[in-house]
């Protein structure tokens, strides 16, 4: 409540004129504080700049549109949180539906390959022929290189090849002519690649040339010196 403070009457003698200031002094919680009334109770002007006085309305509004936009910035990022953190889950859950789908297609292409295997058990367990039995084997073996082949796995030539330390693991060794050295001879166990990624090096044997390299030798020429 505004408290009104009555001006003590103040008395002057200029000339033999008396003169009474009959203005209040008002004192509140307004931003201008202190105002000063005439004796009719209207405000008098502000005592203020009218430059100030705008800068002054400028800062209130600027310091209520900063408090806007605060509050507008914090209900985005809660929003965007939210969005993010409902994609990093829908995200998660399709990669884990893909390695179940993915790890139950290779499953389903090994299951031939067991088939196979039990009924090549069978056919020697009842005595049955060889041929049978390398038919079912054959089998079983053409059955696991397409469930490799359906994983991405596949196989690569070493036979023939210069010896790749990269690629390749030298089991041992044999002699060959010169023309055949570091080349690999034979195949003990291939090798697989996944895309880019070496699976397993191939098992191989390596032709070394194990003759020594002639040597020339520069002729005496001692005699032909003349002293």
């Amino acid at each position: 409540m505004a408290r009104i403070a009555e001006a003590q009457e103040a008395t002057t003698a200029a000339e033999g004129v008396r003169v009474t200031d009959r203005r209040r002094v008002v004192l509140d919680d307004s931003p201008e504080g202190v105002r000063v009334q005439d004796a009719t109770g209207a405000a008098e002007p502000s005592l203020k700049p009218k430059y100030v006085e705008e800068l002054e309305a400028r800062t209130r509004a600027a310091e209520g549109l900063a408090i806007d936009v605060q509050a507008r910035f914090e209900q985005v990022r809660a929003e965007l949180r939210r969005e993010t953190d409902e994609i990093r889950q829908r995200l998660a859950r399709t990669a884990d539906e893909r390695v179940q789908r993915d790890r139950a297609a290779f499953i389903a292409s090994l299951l031939p390959v067991l088939d196979n295997l039990q009924l090549a058990i069978k056919a020697a367990e009842g005595g049955g022929s060889i041929e049978a039995l390398l038919d079912g084997l054959r089998g079983t073996a053409s059955g696991y290189e397409n469930a490799l082949s359906a994983a991405g796995a596949e196989p690569f030539k070493a036979l023939g090849e210069t010896f790749d330390p990269e690629l390749h693991e030298a089991v041992d060794t044999t002699e060959v002519e010169p023309a055949r050295d570091n080349t690999i001879t034979a195949e003990y166990s291939r090798g697989y690649r996944l895309g880019n990624q070496l699976l397993r090096p191939a098992r191989v044997q390596v032709g070394k040339n194990r003759q020594p390299s002639a040597i020339s030798h520069q002729p005496d020429r001692a005699d032909d010196i003349e002293w």
